[in-house]
Formats: C-alpha cells, sequence, structure tokens
C-alpha cells in the first residue's frame, strides 16, 4: 500500500486530486495521512522508498477556498507542482474566477490559460501522469498500473433532425437562397429537394442516422446520439418527440446497439428545475433510460452544471471542449470523477472530455481547408492514441449536405480512415 503524507490545508481538494491520479488514472491503493509538520507532498512505496514533489500552491493559501482568486490563476502551468496543475485543470476553477464570456455567456478558449500558454492541443494532465509513473518506476519496477486502452466514441447532436421538419423552415431556406445569397437557381433547386423528399423519393438531408451508424459499424464502435427535449430559448429547435419519425429513429438507434443520450438545452446548463423537467420529458416520450449526454451549444458553468447533472442523476457528461477551439479543455483524454469547487465534493458524476466538435472549424475558423481541418483533426486524434484515451468526437447529423458543410463533410471519414 503506498501511503501520502499532505499539508494540513486544502484538505478536500488535495484528497480529490490524490483519488483521481493515484485511484481513476493510475490504478494504485493508496492511503493519506495528513501532517501539520509536512509541507509537500511525500509518497512512500510499499519498499519503503519515497518521492518528494514540492507543494508550489496550495500551501501559499491555507485557508479553505482562499485560492479562489483570479490573481491566484498562474503565469504558466509550469509554476505549479503536478497535482496542483492537474486540479487546476481538471476542475476549471479558472472558469469561476475568471468571468470573460462569450455572446452565449461560455467561458471562451482565448481567455484560458492552455490557450494563452499554448498547450491547448496537449493532454498535459496525461504527460504529468506518465512523469509520474516513471518516477514511481525507478524507485519500484515492481508497480503494476491501470491499463487503459484507446477508445473512439462517436457522438452526435441532435440539434435538427429533419431540414424539411416544418413549413417555417422550408420557406426560410428558400427566401435565402433568393434574397441572401441571390441565387434564383438555387431557389428552384431546394425546391425541388423538398418536393422529392415530400414525396419519398429521397430521404430528407438531415436525416444522416443510419449513415453515421453504418460508419460506426465499420470501424467496430458505438455512436451516441444526443436528443433535446423542450427548451425556453429559440435557439432550441423543439422538434416533437412523439412523432413517429423521432420514435422509429429511437428504436432503430437501440435495435441497432447504439445509444440514445441528452442534448439538454440552451438554458438548462444552470437550471435544474429545467434540467431535469428535460430528462423526464426525453425518458416519457421516446421510453429511453436516460444517464448521459451533453448541454446545447456547449453552454457550461462551473461547478453549477456538474452539480446539475450530479442532481439530476447522470452518469456522465460530455460538454468539457471549447465551442472555439477544439483540444484539451481539461487538460486530460480520461474520463473522471468531478468535483464542486464550492461545496469541496467529489461527485459521481464523470465527465468525458469532448475533444473535438465539427462546428470549431467550420463555424469558427470558417476559412479553414478541408485539408487542414483533417490535419488538425487527426493529429488531436494522434494525441489521444498515444496516451490510449477516448477520442470523443462531436459530428452533428446536420452537418451534411448543406452550403457550408458541402466541402467538409468527407472530413468525417476521413479523419476515421475511412476514406
Amino acid at each position: 500500500m503506498i501511503n501520502i503524507v499532505i499539508p494540513n490545508n486544502n484538505i478536500n481538494e488535495r484528497r480529490y486530486i490524490l483519488s483521481i491520479i493515484f485511484d481513476e488514472f493510475l490504478g494504485l491503493s493508496f492511503n493519506i495521512t495528513e501532517s501539520i509538520n509536512c509541507q509537500d507532498w511525500i509518497i512512500t512505496l510499499q519498499n519503503k522508498k519515497t518521492i518528494t514533489i514540492k507543494d508550489t500552491f496550495f500551501n501559499k493559501y491555507p485557508n479553505d477556498l482562499s485560492y479562489l482568486n483570479f490573481d491566484n490563476i498562474p503565469n504558466k502551468i509550469e509554476d505549479l507542482d503536478i497535482f496542483s496543475a492537474s486540479f487546476f485543470m481538471l476542475t476549471r476553477w479558472e472558469e469561476y474566477v475568471n468571468k470573460n464570456r462569450d455572446n452565449h455567456d461560455r467561458f471562451p478558449a482565448y481567455e484560458s490559460l492552455a490557450f494563452k500558454q499554448g498547450f491547448l492541443d496537449k493532454p498535459v494532465v496525461n504527460e504529468y501522469i506518465e512523469k509520474l509513473k516513471d518516477n514511481l518506476l525507478r524507485i519500484d519496477p515492481s508497480l503494476q498500473f491501470k491499463q487503459h486502452k484507446y477508445q473512439i466514441y462517436l457522438t452526435h447532436d441532435v440539434d435538427t433532425p429533419l431540414k424539411y421538419n416544418s413549413l417555417k423552415g422550408r420557406m426560410r431556406e428558400i427566401i435565402g437562397d433568393i434574397v441572401k445569397r441571390k441565387n434564383l437557381l438555387l431557389a428552384i433547386k431546394n425546391i425541388l429537394s423538398q418536393v422529392k423528399v415530400f414525396l419519398s423519393l429521397k430521404k430528407d438531408p438531415f436525416n444522416t442516422f443510419d449513415y453515421l451508424m453504418d460508419t460506426s459499424d465499420m470501424l467496430g464502435v458505438k455512436s451516441y446520439f444526443f436528443f433535446m427535449g423542450k427548451g425556453s430559448s429559440n435557439l432550441d429547435e423543439n422538434y416533437n418527440l412523439k412523432s413517429n419519425f423521432i420514435r422509429n429513429l429511437v428504436k432503430r438507434i437501440e435495435s441497432r446497439g447504439h445509444f440514445v443520450g441528452m442534448h439538454s438545452t440552451y438554458n438548462s446548463h444552470n437550471n435544474p428545475t429545467q434540467f431535469k423537467n428535460e430528462k423526464m420529458e426525453l425518458t416519457r416520450d421516446i421510453g429511453s433510460n436516460i444517464s448521459f449526454g451533453r448541454g446545447h451549444y456547449l453552454r457550461f458553468e462551473v461547478p453549477t452544471t456538474w452539480q446539475v447533472w450530479e442532481d439530476g442523476d447522470m452518469e456522465w457528461d460530455s460538454t468539457l471542449s471549447y465551442a472555439d477551439r477544439s483540444g484539451f479543455r481539461c487538460g486530460v483524454c480520461y474520463k473522471f470523477s468531478v468535483f464542486n469547487i464550492l461545496t469541496r465534493k467529489k461527485l459521481n458524476l464523470k465527465e468525458r472530455p469532448l475533444i473535438v466538435m465539427d462546428d470549431s472549424f467550420a463555424t469558427y475558423q470558417h476559412d479553414i481547408t478541408p485539408s487542414a481541418m483533417k490535419d488538425a483533426i487527426v493529429s488531436l486524434r494522434k494525441e489521444v492514441e498515444k496516451y490510449n484515451g477516448e477520442f470523443v468526437f462531436l459530428w452533428h447529423n446536420n452537418s451534411f449536405n448543406t452550403i457550408k458543410w458541402k466541402k467538409y463533410q468527407d472530413v468525417y471519414r476521413g479523419v476515421l480512415g475511412l476514406d
């Protein structure tokens, strides 16, 4: 049994990060001893050999929660010891003390230390874990660590299940062709396409669900489809979960061995009542047990959203990537138990960090070429492979067959090595 002695301050925070690193990531049994005479992290192995890691953060703020201040964000991640640095990345306390937000009230990538210091595309917590493993093996080669396996999670937020689902939507696109794009020929083609869909001569352009499942089947992995309940914002689609199309779609997804989850609506990320109502609606209307998912527009508030999902009896969330930049928002490509920095409690809820979202490129880097987009995503995928982590990839069902997506839609299969 490994024994770890820690200073007698920030106890909950220290215990949390040690449980994540030693238990969840390394798979090592350990005991923790608190000592008023200890100033560092002291790790004693079963062979009685010891590693001391100098504490460079928590000792500066011995009173509970006193570290939660904007001025305490480090200038460089290297300024922190590996445990404090990992705590910084996993708990996202940086986002609580830095109040700058984008137009959707989200913490943007460009405000993060990871973006400013140029390591958003690196899973730094995984790097710390490997360094710690090397140091531990150096003094005890007999140690056996948890074996992680590289996995692909193909996820699909179902914002708009059908392109031609309503008269309003159909007319909006035709008017856009004429007024905005000033292309009468395109409007005529659009009308003909809509007629063919109406007459069941072709599939709706956004009905790509079988294609996505077929792609997953070819890889031997599963697709995760996240559906939305009734929201309170005009940015929520509010489609009819009781419709024959949705109900038959859900049955088909589950019969093929794929999974259905929750895409919580725009305003539910900090509203527990709204969240619970949506979950109840989804469970009732589509007849599926809902235990995981992701927030609409990747809206997330530290630590409120995690607590909302915990209190909603969810098993895991996969919201944490930045909307404006893909990469390692939490600095890790492993699933981990989350921490409420205000109640100072480790939650049962797990975070499965999102690594890549299609819109992060096509919308926020709209001038990027398909080739550059593919190369950037493959680079992130290779980082995950290096650490046998989870490559969580979001590609919307409606990111095909539109003017915006025509040039990018083949990137999906290309990134997965199928083209």
